[in-house]
């Protein structure tokens, strides 16, 4: 049956484009997931006895598919992706009882939410020999910078991705986007509540970490005006409508933009002037996990720099490597929505777990999200 999928995969599949330096880019990434959804379910009863398989809960277009056939290949096992589109949504199904999975790669303040409820095991540094290839400048802005329960794997800026036949070069680069009436239905923000209430906070000249009630209340306000003009809240359908011409201006993580740059030369990014989030995303091994100690393999392999070299070059997220990064096309190392100068990063906040705060944000959100 595994065979017979594979064969009409393998007919169906679309079209890729090859850029000059090899990497393969999959341009239909909402065919990819319908396909590759079918794939898992059909293989599902077919796992062969005894074989070991990694199963991972992460975002969308996250690894390199060569660099995880390598895995497979080296330790002789199959690697099984699902997607979350949000920190909440991922959080939500882990809570409401959904197991399975070994490793999981939320942002950092979700990553300490998660280890404060126990849901995580801790980093076995002995299996992570290439843990001294981090650059412990950035993992000192994580919320565990002991790397006691995750460790980094990519850096991320939230921003504005823009089509630039529609809008030109954008004058006034500033959240304030979201506010113009003639871009109306045809703008999407993230379906996240603290990098979209992060973003209109940071309009307004506050932290994105705030507990201030009447901050937020301003904050929530804001956001319902931008509401207006919104298609929807949205995080991969928002990649791909930009890319096709069907959204002009989404707010979006940078590696996301980046790759859609790649592919589609008038698309521009910019990280608004008033400031954004800084965050990473972690590997995390959840309680309970069938495969902890090939868990830790993968996260060392990944921490490799000629594999993180080629894994940068295949998902256009920046990872906290120094040796992989300097191994970088000087082109590719220098794009606007990769490697983002340090007077735009110092305007960037990161996100932090608020503990008992985080309602503070849920109330928020869950008022704008109701308001039609």
């Amino acid at each position: 049956m595994p065979i017979l999928v594979l064969l009409w995969l393998r007919r169906l599949e679309p079209p890729v484009k090859s850029g000059g330096d090899g990497r393969h880019i999959m341009k239909n990434k909402a065919w990819f997931a319908v396909i590759a959804g079918v794939f898992f379910i059909a293989c599902a009863a077919f796992v062969p006895a005894g074989e070991r398989v990694l199963h991972i809960y992460t975002w969308s277009d996250y690894f390199d598919p060569d660099v995880i056939a390598a895995f497979e290949d080296r330790y002789d096992c199959r690697v099984s992706i699902d997607y979350f589109d949000s920190n909440e949504a991922m959080y939500a199904k882990i809570k409401a009882g959904a197991g399975g999975y070994d490793l999981i790669t939320p942002s950092s303040y979700m990553s300490a939410v998660m280890r404060k409820q126990d849901l995580l095991v801790p980093m076995d540094h002995s299996l992570l020999p290439n843990l001294v290839n981090m650059d412990r400048a950035f993992t000192a802005l994580t919320e565990d910078p002991e790397l006691a329960y995750s460790v980094p794997y990519t850096r991320t800026v939230s921003g504005v991705g823009y089509n630039r036949e529609r809008l030109g070069e954008v004058v006034e680069k500033s959240w304030g986007i979201f506010a113009r009436d003639d871009l109306s239905r045809r703008m999407t923000m993230l379906n996240d509540l603290r990098e979209t209430i992060g973003a209109a906070l940071k309009h307004l000249g506050y932290s994105l970490n705030t507990t201030n009630e009447e901050e937020l209340e301003e904050a929530g306000k804001l956001l319902l005006g931008w509401k207006r003009n919104l298609a929807k809240f949205e995080v991969d359908e928002a990649k791909i409508g930009l890319g096709s011409g069907e959204f002009h201006v989404i707010h979006g993580y940078n590696g996301d933009v980046a790759l859609i740059m790649e592919e589609n030369e008038g698309i521009g990014f910019f990280v608004p002037e008033e400031g954004s989030s800084l965050a990473s995303d972690d590997f995390v091994i959840l309680k309970g996990a069938a495969n902890p100690e090939l868990s830790h393999a993968f996260i060392n392999y990944m921490l490799d720099p000629e594999v993180a070299l080629r894994n940068m070059e295949g998902i256009f997220y920046y990872m906290p490597n120094p040796a992989a990064v300097e191994m970088l096309d000087s082109g590719f190392r220098d794009s606007p929505a990769f490697a983002l100068p340090d007077a735009v990063l110092a305007k960037c906040e990161v996100i932090r777990d608020l503990g008992a705060d985080n309602a503070l944000y849920v109330k928020i959100w869950d008022m704008v999200k109701a308001e039609e």
